[in-house]
């Protein structure tokens, strides 16, 4: 994948990571995402899985977002502190990516349910029109997760399920990874780190 333009843009971004496979998009976007801040948080699945499929280190209460190699600044949250910042709807954060998204998740926020910093954000992003993005890692999807989805989709998300194309021939499961990353930064409003279709 392409650094793409060095100057960092004025933007900050949410990142919330819940527990269903797919550890490796999280990281991958946090690799590439180049922006002038990026608040992280994570629910104790979300941990469990980069613990077990990334193989990264760290506690709730002190996880070092180093070990991911993010790109930009982050500023990390417990996902039980509702003093952080995207857990009001007087923040600055232009946007909320939950990648991967786990059916619970999805569930909760669906239902307006918000028992920790993750879908308290997530309901602050919709009531303020701004941007949730949803990465979905299940399969097959039952018709209760079907059914949620177009909850949140009507209320104003945006559901991007962790399906990678292969129009772009990848030869590595990176490439497989990059093509949906790709996908999460345009749904941010953000220029492609991919070259785009036909060019």
């Amino acid at each position: 994948m392409p650094d793409g333009d060095s100057r960092r843009l004025v933007l900050k971004v949410a990142i919330a990571i819940t527990g269903a496979s797919g550890g490796i998009y999280a990281r991958r976007l946090l690799e590439v995402l180049d922006v002038e801040e990026v608040l992280l948080t994570m629910t104790p699945d979300g941990l469990d899985v980069l613990k077990f499929e990334e193989k990264v280190a760290g506690t709730l209460e002190k996880f070092d977002p180093a070990a991911l190699k993010p790109r930009s600044p982050v500023r990390y949250f417990h996902y039980k502190d509702y003093f952080a910042p995207i857990a009001s709807g007087s923040n600055a954060y232009e946007g909320l990516v939950i990648v991967p998204c786990s059916m619970n998740t999805l569930g909760k926020i669906a239902g307006g349910i918000s028992d920790n910093l993750v879908v308290r954000a997530a309901d602050t992003m919709l009531k303020e029109r701004k941007k949730l993005i949803l990465v979905t890692r299940e399969t097959p999807y039952s018709l209760i997760h079907i059914e949620n989805m177009a909850r949140v989709t009507r209320a104003g998300g945006t559901i991007l399920p962790a399906s990678p194309g292969f129009y772009h021939r990848p030869a590595t499961i990176q490439d497989a990874v990059d093509f949906v990353v790709n996908k999460i930064v345009r749904a941010l409003g953000l220029p492609a780190v991919m070259p785009d279709w036909g060019k």
